[in-house]
């Protein structure tokens, strides 16, 4: 009986050359000092998730921040919100459910496996938003950068930790599978950042933006000025139609365009009404007052004089 008892207790049992949930070999791993450091990474990236998701909900900049600075663009840019939310809010969504595998007790190959799906898809939207800052923006995010790195040292750690079983002969298969849902998730934040995934929002605002055209005013800004994003956001699907003169075209160390020189502009942004320079953000509202479009009866589905 202690010989059928001790086998029961110590024995392995095998189904296709894979460990079977519930033996010891396939029971949950140990805390060693790597499984220590992972659990440690996915606080930190909670933590920093956290305070970039604060911020930027209360619209003030985070530390290190100053106005104007690289962190300060990317952080007011585009690519910083991503189905009306902060990027960070996502960010903290996936760190948390990092923490959540890492600290859940589960069989390790299943431990692992849900690790490094996460880590890497991580890890792919971080080198998006990086290189996308990079290109389009010429600018860094120092906490940005943080996390990239966080989410780099987990995934490393995931990937040297990985089970000999895992996933065995099928890597190309597994690489494949998981590479196309970080592709669709880079894919639908680069759409969002275009804007195309906005909706026709306010009619009045389309009619505004036609109507700041026909007027003769004009938008002057530069596409890595935080106040300008703000102020096309105001106008969500219509900005597209405003009348904007990018003053930036060959990037933040370029020269200034001609058009913005020959109109004295000093600051970002600044709209030009009626000869007069308002070197601010301004409210749609406000601006149909000072053009003369009657917001109110525009709002009745009639059109604007």
């Amino acid at each position: 009986m202690s010989r059928k008892h001790g086998g029961k207790r110590h024995g392995k049992r095998h189904k296709g050359g894979q460990e079977i949930a519930g033996t010891p070999s396939a029971a949950t791993a140990p805390r060693s000092k790597t499984d220590l450091a992972l659990r440690a990474l996915t606080l930190f990236g909670l933590l920093l998730t956290g305070y970039l998701t604060l911020v930027a909900l209360r619209e003030t900049g985070a530390a290190f921040c100053s106005q104007g600075s690289g962190c300060d663009v990317v952080q007011n840019s585009q690519w910083s919100r991503f189905l009306g939310m902060p990027i960070a809010f996502w960010g903290f969504g996936l760190y948390a459910l990092l923490a959540w595998v890492a600290w859940r007790p589960a069989p390790r190959l299943a431990r692992w496996r849900r690790l490094w799906r996460l880590s890497f898809l991580g890890l792919a939207i971080s080198v998006y938003l990086t290189v996308a800052g990079w290109v389009a923006l010429g600018a860094f995010c120092v906490w940005c950068l943080l996390s990239l790195v966080t989410m780099v040292v987990i995934f490393a750690i995931v990937q040297v930790t990985k089970p000999d079983s895992a996933p065995g002969r099928a890597w190309s298969t597994w690489l494949l599978g998981n590479g196309l849902v970080a592709l669709a998730v880079v894919a639908a934040l680069h759409v969002s950042s275009t804007g195309l995934l906005d909706n026709r929002g306010d009619p009045r605002l389309h009619a505004l933006a036609g109507h700041l055209e026909q007027s003769g005013a004009r938008f002057y800004g530069a596409y890595w000025c935080p106040n300008c994003t703000d102020q096309k956001r105001r106008f969500g699907a219509a900005a597209k139609r405003l009348p904007y003169v990018e003053c930036s075209p060959n990037g933040r160390n370029g020269g200034v365009a001609f058009e913005c020189i020959s109109a004295g502009i000093s600051g970002y942004p600044t709209w030009v009404i009626g000869g007069r320079h308002y070197v601010e953000t301004i409210e749609p509202e406000r601006l149909a007052r000072m053009t003369g479009f009657d917001w109110d009866r525009a709002g009745k589905g009639e059109e604007a004089e």
